[in-house]
C-alpha cells in the first residue's frame, strides 16, 4: 500500500471514532471546545485541531448529543461549555460495546502475526 493511501486509511479511522473520544470526554464533565483538543492532544495518536471540533461540536448537538451553555470566564470571554445529554451517554454507551466486540476480533486476528 503506498504511504499516502495508508496516511489516508489511518485518518479515515480516527475521523471515524474521533466523536466517540469526544463524547468519553464530556461523559466525565462539561468542557469547551479549546480543552477538548488540548485533552485529545495529550494522547498518543489523537491529533485534532479547534478547526475539526467546533463543527464536530455543532452537529454533535443538533443531533441531540450534546448540550451547550455560555459561561463566564475569569480568563477572558464568556465561553460555550459542552456536556452530554441523555441521547449522547446512550449513543457512547452502544459505542463503547460495539468497540469492545471490534477491538477484540481485531486483536484475535492479529495476534498470530509475528514482528521483524
Amino acid at each position: 500500500m503506498a504511504p499516502a493511501s495508508y496516511d489516508a486509511l489511518m485518518a479515515q479511522m480516527r475521523r471515524g471514532t474521533l466523536q466517540f473520544c469526544v463524547l468519553a470526554l464530556l461523559d466525565e464533565q462539561q468542557r469547551y471546545a479549546f480543552d477538548l483538543v488540548r485533552s485529545l492532544g495529550e494522547v498518543d495518536g489523537m491529533v485534532t485541531s479547534e478547526g475539526t471540533i467546533y463543527p464536530m461540536l455543532s452537529r454533535l448537538r443538533r443531533d441531540g448529543l450534546v448540550s451547550s451553555s455560555w459561561q463566564e470566564s475569569t480568563a477572558g470571554p464568556p465561553r460555550r461549555y459542552y456536556e452530554l445529554t441523555d441521547d449522547g451517554r446512550a449513543a457512547l454507551t452502544r459505542f463503547v460495546t460495539e468497540w469492545r466486540t471490534f477491538r477484540r476480533a481485531v486483536d484475535h486476528l492479529l495476534s498470530g502475526r509475528t514482528t521483524s
